[in-house]
């Protein structure tokens, strides 16, 4: 038994059971023995490996979109290069080395890292310590100054807390997260209600045992970045494993040590992760006046942003098994069965604002 399913156990048995998002922000941000405070989670001694550290040209591309961007927005005399939740600090490596080759842009950018995790602010010191931006840590992205911004959100919005609630025999209650007979952690039902105003139509004849899950944390956070860029202009990027229209369905899941694991075994020693709902971080950042272009897979997006080309310019001259791992990358990152198809992009921009390559599915 972990450390923190003792505390849990502790909490439940004095307090009464917790929501599904209470017990997430517990498992990954509890200060003692929260996943993400504790330990590393990312590349081959972690629990997964995210695209910029499958290969640097994941990076490289979303730093040719930024650049792109900032032309769209006519070279504002600043812009506010933002990261959520950077881990590592790779991608922003690899963005800036691409931002580097236009020196309008370093001139006018200020670049900050919304992070909470204090080990993780430091790995991120580490590898942009040659960076030719200073990063600001910040804690949310309220925090990041206002004016014209650049954000990058790549796997963020998947460790946000949701909430799950499951369709009894009166009606949608959400789920939490108990104590069973024998002393146990497990899933029941509460008795807080979903409203029926949020009870999506194709959901409302769904049968006992149906799993629906909302996101608030997400969509406030979309919201919050749509009112930025709707007031003061830019982009966002928001990409994440998930699903683009709101439908039921329990995607809650554990990774430990690289492999699945049980919801409830190993409380902040597993990773929590949800997929991410679309429909809605879309819904909510158009709500404050945004603009929410249609999403692409990540295939899709690479490959519009030239991922074959760059493949071919970094394998040029290379040895035969160094070709061959950025082949093996291609397809990992783009490939419909891999990343590519599980993988959702969606940019955000002020109202009006034409964007490659997303206004060709207009």
């Amino acid at each position: 038994m972990t450390g923190l399913k003792e505390k849990l156990k502790a909490r439940i048995s004095a307090e009464g059971p917790l929501s599904v998002a209470q017990y997430m922000a517990a498992c990954l941000g509890d200060p003692e023995a929260g996943y993400y405070t504790t330990r590393e989670p990312f590349g081959a001694k972690g629990d997964f490996i995210t695209a910029p550290e499958v290969s640097q040209m994941f990076g490289e591309l979303i730093g040719a979109a930024c650049l792109t961007a900032f032309e769209a927005m006519g070279r504002p005399e600043r812009v506010e290069l933002v990261e959520l939740g950077p881990g590592r600090g790779t991608l922003m490596a690899d963005l800036l080395r691409v931002a580097a080759l236009r020196p309008a842009f370093l001139e006018t950018a200020s670049l900050n890292l919304v992070e909470t995790s204090p080990r993780l602010r430091e790995f991120q010191r580490q590898t942009l310590k040659e960076a030719p931006l200073v990063a600001a840590h910040q804690d949310t992205f309220r925090d990041v100054p206002d004016g014209p911004l650049l954000l990058v959100a790549n796997e963020f919005f998947d460790a946000l807390p949701i909430h799950q609630f499951v369709r009894t025999e009166d009606g949608w209650r959400e789920r939490q997260v108990g104590l069973n007979e024998t002393g146990d952690l497990a899933f029941g039902a509460g008795t807080a209600r979903l409203a029926d105003a949020a009870i999506p139509p194709d959901c409302v004849s769904s049968p006992v045992g149906t799993i629906l899950e909302t996101q608030p944390a997400a969509n406030a956070i979309a919201g919050e970045i749509g009112a930025r860029l709707a007031k003061y202009g830019g982009m966002a990027l928001f990409i994440d494993y998930g699903y683009l229209k709101t439908a039921p369905g329990d995607t809650l899941q554990a990774l430990y040590r690289h492999a699945h694991d049980d919801v409830l075994a190993h409380p902040g020693e597993a990773d929590l992760t949800a997929h991410v709902n679309f429909e809605a971080l879309a819904s909510a950042a158009s709500a404050e006046g945004a603009t929410a272009h249609p999403p692409l897979t990540q295939g899709e997006f690479l490959l519009r942003s030239g991922l074959l080309e760059r493949a071919g310019a970094l394998g040029a001259g290379k040895s035969h098994e160094e070709q061959e791992a950025i082949r093996d990358a291609v397809e990992r990152l783009a490939a419909p069965d891999q990343m590519g198809g599980l993988f959702k992009v969606l940019a955000v921009t002020g109202p009006e604002m034409s964007l490659p390559p997303f206004d060709s599915i207009r």
